[in-house]
């Protein structure tokens, strides 16, 4: 798996104008509708008004059913004064994603939930696409997971059939995935293993993470210190991870579904975005109008 890097930065961003890492919360953070930008030389804020506006144009289809596609909009070409105010006014929210592919892919939340900014970078570091997407989850994480995920664990046990030495509670916790895989699909509840409360030998560590690496996608929430989602070698089966601020592993577990929950907006949240979005959008287009 590739370093993975948070957050993502804006495509043809100066240094100046990249976007920063949001500081780690010390208390409960509420949302707070970014401020219309300013008009001035070298910002475009009514075309980044007509950017935004189309999107939610795009998001209203998708929610009314009349699209299947996930709403999303190519921001490669835009002038530099447009992308300019849309960084600013789109912003860094918790989540980011990396998808281990050619090329790349790496995809940062924006501060309204569910709303994504998913760029394509090839090897050299040149940005492909930089696409503002709408989605509970970005679907290429999830496309991406399964193709290169097997949908058998592999095995650990040697010629003899003999599991590795000091292995206490590895071939009961293997058999109880493998069977949770097989009945895993969409709409099936999760099965959760808390590794935190399994007592299992160094043995059993060591066996498990051979079994399960390789997978293609790490997702990172950031709030109460950190949770990290990453995908395995075995299909529909995710390594979810909880840190609290000083980067301590404090919950550890094992969750067999097609996507975890933690990685997923709520439609909810989706509406509100909307809603907030269209407000956005207005409050663009008046200074706009009067500049």
């Amino acid at each position: 798996m590739r370093p993975f890097p948070i957050p993502i930065r804006a495509a043809e961003a100066d240094d100046d104008e990249s976007l920063v890492v949001m500081p780690m919360p010390h208390e409960m953070a509420t949302f707070e509708m970014p401020r219309p930008p300013e008009p001035g030389p070298g910002r475009d804020v009514a075309g980044a008004a007509t950017v935004l506006a189309d999107f939610v144009s795009r998001l209203d289809a998708w929610t009314a059913g009349a699209d299947d596609a996930t709403p999303a909009l190519e921001l490669i070409g835009l002038p530099a004064e447009t992308l300019q105010v849309l960084n600013e006014t789109l912003g860094e929210g918790e989540v980011a994603v990396i998808v281990d592919a050619e090329p790349m892919v790496r995809i940062q939340e924006t501060v309204f939930a569910g709303v994504w900014r998913e760029q394509r970078v090839a090897a050299d570091g040149a940005v492909l696409s930089d696409v503002l997407r709408a989605a509970v989850v970005p679907p290429v994480a999830v496309e991406r997971a399964a193709e290169t995920a097997s949908p058998r664990l592999r095995s650990t046990a040697g010629e003899a059939g003999a599991w590795p030495d000091g292995a206490m509670n590895l071939p009961p916790l293997l058999h109880e995935l493998q069977d949770a895989m097989d009945r895993s699909g969409p709409g099936v509840p999760a099965h959760v293993v808390n590794l935190t409360l399994l007592p299992l030998s160094s043995a059993d560590t060591a066996a498990l993470d051979a079994v399960l690496e390789g997978g293609s996608v790490v997702m990172l929430s950031r709030g109460f210190g950190n949770c990290r989602i990453s995908s395995t070698a075995a299909r529909n089966l995710w390594r979810v991870q909880y840190f609290n601020n000083m980067q301590t592993l404090i919950l550890n577990t094992i969750e067999v579904v097609d996507v975890p929950a933690a990685a997923l907006a709520a439609r909810e949240d989706l509406d509100e975005t909307r809603e907030r979005l269209a407000a956005l959008v207005h409050w663009m287009s008046e200074p706009a109008a009067s500049a």
